[in-house]
């Protein structure tokens, strides 16, 4: 029987998922205060069945900073139930698509799991995105319902909507609901990439993928009831989104944000015990720079996930400076491809700081041409069944199960994995490939480099040039030359930056990574590089 992944909230085991590797099993976590937590002991059966779980604080919802709710994992689950009731009620059910256009907050957790309970298909929109884009892919999905909030109004695509902040409550149809048994590759989520080099494209997700990829992830990362997990990044994007599952399914405590607002963010990590942090590096380095910091508890924090792009040795040092009892990773996912395909070594070796980690159980990888560099290529059961509506696009990426990621990746001796750079992102430099990915990881092992971006620029003789920005270590000094000279030193000399900008921070995109298109505007309005030499 394929699970629902709709139904994986709460503490306890779930029957239709392995119960092995759960951490503290019959342990739930029943208040949650700004001290800490309060247990009460579970019975291993199914959702819902152990004593206290319906105490157990399921989300620290802190949309609304100045009235924070705390809601339990029973009543999360009643408002799951009442979604979906609502959704049938309306028509609606197995395979209809339902979009999600909100900033983060408890209605949208319950619209995404109440939506995939009635069989339906949640299609999380990103906010950042134009009316125009949200249109193209409302059409796309063919959505049935729009679940939105009052922020994001004036945006929606023209379909029928429920307004989390006006007639939400109404919509909903409170009592037990029969959620709908799914076969192994019914759909159970539709996001939609960022666009990057197109136009969004949706990518379907099983609920068989999706709970294999839960149930290896609460193993891999030791997720336990009494974890508190800070989810600051946007709920469309797999970043956060691999975090509540996860931390659903494990019976943790989310403490959720709206949106990421670093004195918030570094405030909610004291005041509510966090134990797992995650997020980009920009958001990090912003972190690391605000004077709460240091007047802030952070012994709690024992773990700190860094995802969504390539982070440097000097922000892992500064991480463990900031948070000693904390052991930071790495992280890597491909939507399309799980998302999460690596975590720690079984037999326990050290994860070097700038490793994305080995092969998850269950997932095979691949490098080509390899031995041990190449274009990344996985098989695992959460890949995705297709692009949806794009076979063309389907056939060139997914080949007998296999996804071709088009990043670059290398293998060290103890089979950890690196981040080498993106196919797409390549380009020539005087004959030369020249991997953005590459020469950044050349200039964040630079002592005083936090942070480096680097992007190509037209040049009359090369072809294209690389340029960097850079965020140096507050205080280092440090000098565009000083950047050039280490290039030069510890790389291939067709790959140092002939321009290199030294910044306070790094602009972040819609989906919290960096806003490259920003950058390259801000390189195209400097003065061209000279076209002799280089």
């Amino acid at each position: 029987m394929t699970v629902n992944v709709g139904t994986l909230v709460g503490p306890a085991p779930h029957p239709t998922l392995s119960p092995a590797g759960r951490g503290r099993e019959g342990r739930a976590n029943s208040t949650l205060s700004p001290q800490g937590k309060a247990s009460s002991t579970l019975s291993p059966q199914g959702r819902g069945q152990g004593e206290g779980w319906g105490t157990s604080v399921a989300i620290v919802d802190l949309s609304r900073p100045e009235t924070p709710r705390e809601v339990s994992y029973a009543a999360l689950d009643a408002s799951c139930d009442a979604v979906a009731a609502g959704l049938t009620a309306r028509g609606l059910g197995r395979g209809d698509r339902v979009g999600i256009l909100a900033l983060n907050r408890t209605e949208y957790i319950e619209a995404l799991y109440g939506t995939m309970r009635a069989g339906a298909v949640p299609v999380p929109l990103n906010i950042k995105l134009p009316a125009e884009s949200l249109a193209f892919i409302a059409k796309d999905a063919n959505l049935s319902l729009l679940f939105v909030d009052a922020a994001h109004r004036k945006v929606a695509p023209d379909v029928p909507a429920v307004d989390f902040d006006a007639n939400y409550a109404e919509f909903l149809k409170p009592g037990p609901f029969a959620p709908v048994e799914p076969e192994a590759d019914d759909i159970c989520l539709q996001p939609y990439t960022s666009g990057s080099t197109g136009r969004p494209k949706g990518v379907l997700l099983t609920h068989a993928g999706q709970a294999w990829q839960i149930d290896a992830l609460v193993k891999a990362r030791r997720m336990t009831p009494d974890d508190r997990v800070l989810v600051a990044a946007p709920l469309y994007h797999k970043n956060a989104l691999v975090w509540t599952k996860v931390g659903m399914a494990a019976g943790a405590s989310l403490v959720l944000l709206a949106r990421f607002d670093q004195r918030l963010y570094v405030e909610s990590i004291g005041r509510y015990q966090v134990t797992r942090l995650s997020g980009v590096p920009t958001m990090f380095h912003l972190v690391l720079n605000d004077p709460a910091l240091a007047s802030t508890d952070k012994s709690s924090v024992r773990f700190i996930g860094v995802g969504s792009a390539p982070a440097s040795p000097a922000l892992f040092e500064a991480l463990h400076r900031a948070f000693p009892n904390a052991a930071a990773s790495n992280g890597y996912g491909v939507t399309e491809a799980g998302p999460v395909m690596f975590a720690n070594h079984p037999e326990g070796k050290p994860r070097p700081a700038t490793s994305i980690g080995y092969p998850l159980a269950g997932c095979e990888i691949r490098l080509d041409p390899g031995p041990d560099e190449g274009v990344l290529l996985t098989r695992n059961p959460g890949v995705m069944l297709a692009y949806h509506n794009l076979p063309e696009e389907t056939a060139r990426r997914l080949k007998d199960g296999w996804f071709d990621t088009s990043d670059v990746c290398r293998r060290d001796a103890d089979g950890f994995y690196y981040f080498v750079g993106r196919t797409d992102d390549m380009f020539v430099c005087g004959g030369e490939n020249v991997y953005p990915g590459d020469v950044e990881g050349t200039l964040e092992r630079h002592p005083d480099v936090l942070q480096a971006a680097v992007l190509p620029v037209d040049h009359t003789l090369k072809g294209q040039v690389p340029v960097a920005f850079v965020v140096a270590r507050p205080g280092s000094g440090l000098t565009e030359q000083a950047v050039k000279e280490w290039a030069l030193t510890h790389g291939p000399a067709y790959q140092h930056p002939r321009r290199v900008f030294l910044v306070h921070e790094l602009p972040l995109a819609g989906t919290n990574k960096i806003d490259r298109a920003a950058l390259k505007a801000r390189a195209l309005a400097a003065p061209p590089a000279s076209p002799r030499g280089g």
